[in-house]
């Protein structure tokens, strides 16, 4: 028989992390605490089925992979310099202050300096999926609070990038020890990933662009799916063996370059089910590696490793927000929200212990508190409106509150009143935004067709090159702030597809949809369409019409005729099952 190790600890990894990760998802928790507690259960420290390490840490980094692909391929530098004031110092300081806290608390219980500044790094940086899903389910995103949050968040994940270089630097068997070999070994570093840099954002933008605008005229979805994860992982391992960098920041910089590009939401779209897979597996490389009962025996440091993240982190995050003027309001909300870890905490934490820098004692306490923090940073956030009306009545602090210190946003141009979005640009979605042009509303037209974005482009048009039933690709395309999606093009999966995701982004979008059969009408419409024009039935509306008048039909009788066609249409779409 075929050695099953692989399949065995996919299946059960899954398996696991799927039955847990609903089960917190219901509780209102992120799924992220049921992902560790399925790798927990999996683990060799918990009794039933032991999951194959190896296997799942190989799978964890192609996880590390896709995830920094992602994290480069949603990065805008715009976005940072929107609240570069806050974002830079306060990160930075933050930063400082957790690695110092982290590394003070840890020395209490006998570890070296050396082990306390990677263990407070680890501390130092919250979690980018925990983060934006508070945001979002709070309503938060793009407040000023939210948009302070995730502009702190990314100076955390680029520090953590530099860091992710520079550890194995340090920390590697052989380290050189002495200042000057050190200072040596740093300027190493720095030249290689300097030329790392330069060949993937200068040689890269010409090169990745020119194979996936290649591969994208076959028209062929598995052939860019394909591409995209080539590029990835293809860089990501050329930055290890050629550059001696960290496979996260060629991944990373990989995504940079492919974002700027016009292919960046439909790669974001392609990859994003391939990094969600394997994501859940680094989570559940790293709850393997959590060991209760070692656990139990140093309650303390799990204690000491809460404190700093849920007390001195967010003590620190409202005392920069203060200090540079944006208001208790933003202080409290952006301390609040960045009180946890996650993925890149597990990183650096992952890293240091394979360098031989962390005890395996860490990697207990880091799974703990992520634990914990996750499970209690929504509620947190959920509760911050109670504590802040009151305070907002007393005098002394209703002027903490009175200024968020936001910066006015910079000025755009007038958009539409109406915006629309047009998906295909057939023959029908051709008319259709021509129509609307007319009337003074610019549409945005998606589709699958590098050929016709590229054309769409070159007359001034927008467009979003990508398949409409994906949510990246919608959300390219501005449907969140759209009044109408129209979906002009045939096919009535996608369609289905697309429905449901543009209705989950944006409920209250009229939502218009071209069916190729009446038996795919009611489908549509239970997936959220307001209006389903199938062919058939229009041409049956169009011969009964014509046969009608010559037989000296009155307008009338029509009128009548159409209405009550339509009406069968409509009844036998609702009965007849789909083909």
């Amino acid at each position: 028989m075929h050695d099953l190790d692989l399949i065995l600890t996919l299946a059960a990894g899954f398996i696991t992390a799927t039955l847990l990760g609903y089960a917190t998802f219901r509780l209102g928790w992120s799924p992220i605490v049921g992902y560790l507690l399925a790798g927990v259960l999996v683990g060799p420290h918990t009794p039933g089925f032991v999951a194959n390490a190896k296997i799942a840490e190989q799978a964890a980094d192609v996880g590390i992979i896709l995830l920094m692909f992602g994290v480069g391929l949603h990065f805008r530098l715009q976005d940072l310099l929107a609240v570069r004031r806050i974002a830079v110092s306060g990160a930075l300081v933050q930063s400082a202050v957790a690695t110092v806290l982290g590394a003070l608390a840890v020395r209490a219980f006998g570890w070296d300096w050396s082990a306390g500044v990677v263990f407070g790094l680890s501390l130092s940086v919250a979690s980018t999926v925990v983060l934006v899903r508070i945001l979002t389910d709070n309503a938060q995103l793009q407040s000023p609070t939210g948009r302070v949050a995730v502009g702190w968040l990314i100076m955390e994940d680029i520090f953590t990038v530099f860091i992710l270089v520079l550890m194995p630097v340090v920390f590697r068997p052989g380290a050189p020890q002495t200042g000057r070999a050190l200072v040596l070994a740093f300027a190493l570093a720095l030249l290689k990933l300097g030329a790392l840099v330069g060949i993937v954002l200068i040689l890269g933008r010409r090169v990745l662009p020119w194979v996936l605008n290649r591969v994208a005229q076959t028209n062929s979805r598995e052939l860019f799916t394909l591409s995209v994860l080539a590029v990835a992982l293809g860089v990501a391992a050329g930055s290890a063996v050629v550059f001696g960098v960290s496979v996260a920041l060629g991944a990373f910089l990989a995504g940079m370059v492919v974002g700027q590009s016009e292919f960046s939401a439909r790669a974001g779209a392609e990859a994003l089910p391939m990094r969600d897979a394997f994501a859940v597996m680094f989570f559940l490389s790293v709850g393997m590696l959590f060991d209760a009962s070692a656990a139990l025996q140093s309650p303390m440091l799990i204690l000491a490793t809460l404190g700093v993240v849920m007390i001195g982190k967010p003590l620190a995050a409202f005392t920069i927000a203060l200090l540079l003027g944006y208001g208790a309001k933003v202080g409290i909300g952006v301390a609040v929200a960045l009180a946890q870890i996650g993925e890149f905490s597990f990183l650096l934490a992952v890293l240091g212990r394979s360098l031989g820098a962390l005890p395996a004692t860490a990697i207990n306490a880091l799974v703990a508190t992520a634990i914990v923090s996750i499970l209690l940073n929504p509620v947190l956030y959920r509760t911050l409106a109670t504590p802040q009306g009151a305070l907002q009545k007393w005098g002394r602090a209703r002027k903490w509150f009175a200024s968020e210190g936001m910066p006015a946003p910079p000025s755009k141009a007038r958009e539409p009143m109406h915006r629309a979005v047009v998906v295909g640009y057939g023959h029908i979605g051709q008319s259709v935004a021509r129509l609307l042009r007319e009337r003074g509303i610019e549409p945005t037209i998606i589709d699958v067709n590098i050929e016709t974005y590229h054309r769409l482009r070159e007359q001034g048009l927008r467009a979003v090159f990508g398949d409409a039933n994906q949510r990246a690709v919608l959300e390219a395309a501005g449907v969140a702030q759209a009044a109408s999606l129209i979906l002009s093009a045939s096919g009535s999966s996608d369609a289905v597809e697309a429905i449901r995701i543009a209705r989950s982004i944006n409920p209250g979008i009229h939502i218009v949809v071209r069916a190729d059969y009446v038996r795919q009408s009611a489908l549509m419409r239970k997936a959220g369409a307001d209006e389903v024009y199938a062919g058939e039935g229009e041409v049956a509306l169009a011969m009964t019409s014509s046969i009608l008048s010559q037989l000296g039909a009155t307008p009338e009788q029509l009128d009548q005729e159409r209405e009550r066609i339509r009406t069968e249409l409509v009844r036998a779409s609702s009965v007849e099952p789909e083909a």
